[in-house]
């Protein structure tokens, strides 16, 4: 077993782990904050697959903005606990239907080799097999050495950085002002 791969299973682990106390918890802020806990594990799995833009990408927006988002629901609804009619056994016979359901599919992939796959692909029409657009240079000038972030950061803080700037701020006024509604008293 290689150092990658060991990296991989821990990574893969706290996702899991994460994601469970995610549902779990009755409390909704510590519910989100396991969602993110996930979603750094599978950035980390992302980077292993050498997929940084990906994992950027999931550190910012969902990590970042879309808890952000969730975080200022959970303030302003000021939701304090999951009602008692969600933990009757109905809603626990739905999720588990929904487990087994999702299970079933594991196991149906798990018959899905590399070959199998490529024979299923490779009778899509020649139009849906080619890339839709190639990037003028890139076969021939081989990888960037900054990588796919840097690629994309340089003109996000060259070019871009004014309005990347302003919509930082825009998002700090946003969290302050979710804040501020959401305290009772100052």
């Amino acid at each position: 077993m290689t150092a990658v791969t060991i990296v991989f299973w821990i990574f893969a682990a706290w996702a899991v782990v994460s994601a469970l106390l995610c549902i779990t918890r009755e409390n909704p802020v510590a519910s989100a904050l396991w969602l993110v806990s996930t979603m750094f594990a599978l950035a980390g799995i992302f980077v292993l697959l050498n997929a940084e833009f990906i994992a950027a990408i999931q550190v910012l927006v969902y990590a970042g903005a879309v808890m952000v988002l969730f975080l200022f629901v959970i303030m302003l609804l000021n939701v304090d606990a999951v009602p008692t009619e969600w933990k009757r056994w109905p809603g626990w016979v739905l999720a588990v239907g929904v487990a087994g359901v999702l299970v079933a599919e594991l196991v149906t992939l798990r018959a899905y080799s590399p070959e199998r796959l490529a024979r299923e692909v490779s009778t899509m029409p020649d139009s849906l097999a080619i890339p839709a657009y190639v990037f003028p240079g890139t076969i021939a000038s081989g990888p960037d050495p900054r990588g796919v972030v840097g690629t994309l950061a340089e003109p996000l803080f060259q070019a871009y950085l004014i309005p990347f700037e302003i919509t930082s701020v825009l998002l700090l006024a946003a969290v302050i002002g979710a804040v501020v509604l959401a305290k009772k008293r100052l």
